[in-house]
Order: structure tokens, then sequence, then C-alpha cells
């Protein structure tokens, strides 16, 4: 019997099978509640340490890993580096768009010599939220550059449109600039034929009061996103960045999830997304020196705080679209938006995560 928070027990109880020399009818898996898994949870180490150090005991045992070991021996969200280029012609409209995204591969890091980095399902994986972008561009040109990395990599909430998004809502910003163009205004002409995304899009622009004054220092930032679970999340953000820092103030999360069976959990998912995905963009950073990774708890990987936390506002578009799920889509566009919202207020880009001013 295996007591685990997975969100794979049929892997656990297959690994069961394997390192017992059990047959099926034999090894049952209790899913416990899991608290938090975001990908984590598919991993299997922690389960084959439980199974090995039992079988060697012969008897049951209890294995729960320091945070401090869980944090620095982890499958961390794999780093990526993303290279685009935009053509506007003499009407200022956008012609143009290439796209090219630099990253290990985590589909392939957990198959090893069965799957090549540069295969097909590797490719599929890295370019989710770029090859099947959402804008009406004549233009376009998507590809897939692998890498390989020792440092273990694994699934994270939203995966990797958590990062292809951030490269293109941010971009598509730059290019609005370029053609001092409202930043809504050109997502709108783009997105024209798309109406499912032009209604989210209205809603938190709407929703956001898109295009009234803020004071100095302050900077409204917008961004979309269409997840693969089909769900689109248009979130606006805004911010003060000033002598103290950077504040987020506001998040406004539009969200098409087709027929919403129950509005209070679709809520509750954007707000958990919300708060997720700011502790990431915000503070998020594992660092490697010598080999091994340096944060070890909260004192040098902190998280959100109640004092930090914007105002969320959600709402909900009315569909007939068959549901779809909400457990991840809020991450997406939230860094994006808010790394927009700081580049209105200083008028520098913003291109890396975690955010980094100046």
């Amino acid at each position: 019997d295996v007591y685990a928070p997975t969100q794979d027990p049929g892997t656990v109880s297959q690994l069961a099978q394997a390192l017992t020399g059990l047959d099926a009818s034999a090894v049952e898996v209790h899913t416990t509640i899991m608290g938090g898994g975001f990908g984590r949870r598919f991993e299997m180490d922690w389960v084959i340490d439980s199974i090995r150090i039992s079988k060697a005991l012969s008897r049951p045992v209890q294995v729960v890993w320091t945070r401090e070991h869980d944090m620095q021996h982890d499958n961390y969200r794999p780093a990526s580096y993303h290279v685009l280029r935009g053509g506007l012609d003499r009407a200022g409209k956008l012609v143009a768009w290439t796209h090219r995204v630099v990253a290990p591969s985590v589909i392939a890091w957990h198959a090893p010599g069965v799957l090549p980095p540069g295969s097909a399902a590797a490719a599929g994986e890295a370019l989710d939220g770029a090859a099947d972008l959402a804008y009406a561009i004549p233009n376009l040109r998507v590809d897939y550059c692998p890498v390989r990395t020792p440092v273990p990599v694994g699934w994270w909430r939203s995966v990797y449109a958590s990062q292809t998004c951030f490269a293109n809502e941010t971009f598509l910003d730059e290019i609005a600039r370029a053609a001092g163009r409202d930043p809504l205004d050109l997502r709108r002409e783009l997105l024209a034929d798309s109406p499912r995304h032009l209604a989210v899009l209205n809603r938190a622009a709407e929703l956001a009061g898109w295009g009234t004054p803020l004071p100095a220092g302050r900077g409204r930032g917008i961004a979309i996103h269409k997840f693969f679970s089909d769900a689109i999340v248009a979130e606006v953000a805004e911010v003060t960045v000033g002598e103290k820092g950077l504040r987020v103030d506001r998040v406004v999360c539009a969200i098409d999830c087709g027929l919403a069976l129950n509005p209070d959990i679709i809520t509750a998912q954007m707000e958990g997304g919300i708060v997720y995905a700011l502790s990431a963009a915000l503070k998020g950073a594992i660092t490697l020196e010598a080999g091994r990774v340096k944060q070890s708890n909260f004192h040098d990987y902190p998280v959100l705080r109640h004092s930090e936390m914007p105002r969320v506002e959600v709402s909900i578009l009315e569909s007939s679209e068959p549901p779809h799920g909400v457990g991840e889509p809020a991450v997406p566009p939230l860094a994006p938006a808010v790394a927009n919202a700081v580049a209105m207020a200083t008028g520098k880009p913003v291109r890396r995560l975690p955010l980094a001013l100046g």
C-alpha cells in the first residue's frame, strides 16, 4: 500500500510493482490530499525513496523530505531564451513575426535515449503558446532550438506557456510602441477574426478602465493567452514604480472557459493562479553555484506576502462552449501584463524573469 499525494497514481503503481516484484493485484495506491502539486508531484523520486526504504526494512515507513531537501533536489522549471523579430509595413501594420524558442525539453529529459530533444513531441511541448499564436499575422515563423542541460527539469504550472506568453505579449507591446500604436488597439486589430479572444480582451480592458489617465510612476499593461485546455484569459495589471521599487496594485482578469459550471471555483482558480504567477514573476529565482542550488527555504526563496497582494477582480464570460479547464490558464498572462505595465511606467522594456528593473 502506497499513500502518496501524487499527480500520477498509475505510474506509482507501476513503480511499486517493478521495485517489489509484486503483481498489480497486490499493489494499492491511496491518493492523498496534495496541498499543491503544480507539476512537482508528477515526479517519482520521493515515491521511489519510500518504496525502497520500506522494502529494505521490511516494514511500513513514512518518508518526509525537508523543505531544504526538496528545494535543492527538485525538478526545476526549465530556463528558456527567446529571439523574436517583427516587421511593420509602411502603414504601421504588423506583417511579419519570427520567434525562436531555445530551451531544454521536459519530455525528452524524462525519457533519455527514447525521445530525442529535437523530436516532434519535444518541439510541440516547448512551442506551446508560440506555434499556435492567435494573432492574425500574414507571415509567421516559429521554431525550436533544443538544448541539453544537466539541471533536472520538470513540469511547472502552465508549463511552457508561462514563458512563450511572456515573450509574445511583451514583444507585441514593443511593436506597438515602435509603430506608435496603443497596445490594446493593436491586439484588437490582430484578433478581429477571433471573436472569443476579442470578447475576453475587451472585457478585461473595460473593467480595468483602459485608457484612463494614471499618475506619474504608475503603469497599466495587458496580456492575453489561450491555454491548451481551450480556456482564454486576459489580464490587466496596474503597477507603481517608485523609490521603494515595484508594487502591483491591481489585477483585472477576464476568462472564457466555456460553460461555467461552478463560478466560485473558477474565480478561486483565477485568484490562486494570479498569486502563484506573481510570486514567480517577482521573486522566483533559482540560481546555481558550484553545481548546487543556492536557495533552500523562504529566507532566500520568498513568496508573495499578504501585504504585497494586489486587488484582484475576476470576470467570467458567458459561453455556450463546452467547459474547459481552469487550473492553469491564469498563470501565463500575469507576468507579461505586469511587465508591460512596468514598461509603460518607466519607458523601458522588461525582457527577463524574474522581473528586473534597470
